[in-house]
């Protein structure tokens, strides 16, 4: 079974959309996300930007091998806004993103069918706005040798094209280096099976 270590994100904000129905209007935006308190900071911000509008609804997910994820209707009713949110953010196979959806009420309500129709439009809108990148989940590793024994992990790690994260050259040595995950048990085993180097998953 092959291991999946790839994972889809966007690269960086969207540009705002402006979606209309019935008088209501609904910006949506995406933003990539590295941990779960830099939504508020973002909500904070559209706030202030969005200053009236009535709902700020939005749904996230973060992780790669196992999945976070949590929507909030903020006011409107119960999984109208907040999961067909989530539901776009499936749809594209994402992680690690935020989608926010704002709503300035036009006077006219739509009805739960309509306002899930809105969310998700709006939601969809901005994600094909966002450029989207696979990157590749990584493994670190920590290896500690003497100085001696620096040529040959210099040469594992240049002829495994390894990344090498952090070094400290002193009497004792150590590198850490990140590897995909799925070759990490090959190059977790050369180095332990090497005489004199240890190595530890970070």
């Amino acid at each position: 079974m092959e291991i999946k270590d790839t994972f889809k994100t966007i690269a960086s904000p969207s540009t705002e959309i402006l979606f209309k129905e019935k008088n209501s209007k609904f910006f949506g935006y995406a933003f990539p996300l590295t941990t779960e308190e830099e939504i508020k900071l973002h909500l904070d911000k559209l706030r202030k930007k969005h200053f009236g509008a009535g709902h700020f609804c939005y749904a996230f997910q973060l992780g790669t091998d196992t999945l976070f994820f949590r929507v909030n209707d903020d006011g409107e009713p119960n999984n109208s806004a907040g999961m067909p949110i989530y539901g776009q953010i499936q749809s594209f196979g994402l992680t690690n993103i935020l989608v926010v959806v704002v709503r300035f009420f036009g006077g006219v309500k739509l009805g739960v069918g309509g306002l899930i129709s809105a969310y998700k439009t709006a939601a969809q809108m901005a994600l094909e706005e966002s450029v989207i990148l696979e990157k590749t989940i990584d493994v670190q590793f920590q290896i500690s040798f003497d100085y001696k024994n620096m040529n040959k992990v210099m040469r594992i790690i240049k002829e495994k094209n390894l990344e090498i994260i952090s070094q400290q050259m002193k009497e004792s040595c150590q590198i850490k280096i990140a590897t995909r995950k799925k070759n990490a048990k090959i190059i977790f085993d050369i180095f332990f099976n090497l005489f004199e180097i240890e190595i530890k998953k970070i």
